[in-house]
């Protein structure tokens, strides 16, 4: 099954830019989609974000998440058109105000989620670790702890189906379109899928204790990670993008 965050092989320049400079640029758009206050400027990050990814050829990927997170993003533009109680009002109970604030919080939503998920995609884990501990000087353990918390989330999404499977063959129907009913009816499956993780953590950290895990430096990595011209250039383009939506 193919998850979001799956590694896309690929030739384009955002393959082959610095795992650090990617980490870099994704969070230079996440910092200016916070910072923009203008339509414009959320719009057009988002769209920004959108255009990188038909480069890389994640596109789809990005949608499938979009998907998910638009009725997310509604709800949060209703909370906060009903909340908000200052401007003008509109119809009873909204304000344009309240309209406004909500649909940049739906914006904001968009924005931040998709542009780690794109530099996810177009990135190794392995390598993200590993250049993380040689640039940024991060200790191993947990840039080790942070990606194989990314490797674990399609386990545990399978684990998830797995165990949602059994259950229907048993006669539990979560088709229900009652989201409380649906919740209570997850809820149980939360016991058998910690103790599988549980399983789970323990047999990789033996793992990774039995291949000398602890020894680790910097200098283990066989692979180097020198910053380019190219890792510069999308630098100086993310700190633009901060710039231009903090005066926007």
């Amino acid at each position: 099954m193919t998850n979001v965050i799956d590694y896309l092989p690929g030739e384009t320049v955002l393959h082959r830019l610095n795992p650090v400079a990617k980490l870099a640029l994704a969070a230079c758009i996440i910092l200016a989609t916070f910072l923009a206050q203008s339509f414009a400027a959320l719009v057009g990050l988002l769209a920004l974000t959108l255009c990188l990814g038909a480069y890389a050829g994640s596109l789809e990927r990005l949608l499938t998440l979009l998907k998910v997170l638009v009725p997310l993003g509604v709800l949060m533009l209703v909370l906060q058109a009903l909340f908000v109680r200052s401007g003008t009002p509109l119809v009873p109970g909204i304000t344009d105000e309240g309209l406004a604030s909500g649909a940049r919080t739906a914006l904001r939503l968009l924005g931040v989620a998709l542009p780690l998920i794109l530099m996810l995609t177009v990135t190794k884990l392995n390598d993200l670790a590993n250049a993380c501990v040689e640039v940024l000087h991060v200790p191993y353990r947990y840039a080790f702890t942070f990606t194989t918390a990314l490797r674990f989330v399609p386990v545990f999404s399978q684990e998830m189906n797995a165990i949602m499977e059994a259950q229907t063959a048993r006669g539990v129907e979560y088709d229900t379109r009652n989201p409380i009913k649906k919740l209570r009816l997850m809820l149980p499956l939360c016991v058998p899928l910690l103790i599988s993780s549980v399983g789970k953590t323990d047999a990789c950290a033996l793992a990774a204790e039995q291949r000398g895990f602890y020894l680790r430096t910097r200098a283990s990595s066989y692979k180097r990670y020198p910053l380019r011209v190219l890792d510069a250039a999308a630098l100086a383009l993310g700190v633009a993008l901060v710039a231009a939506a903090a005066l926007l």
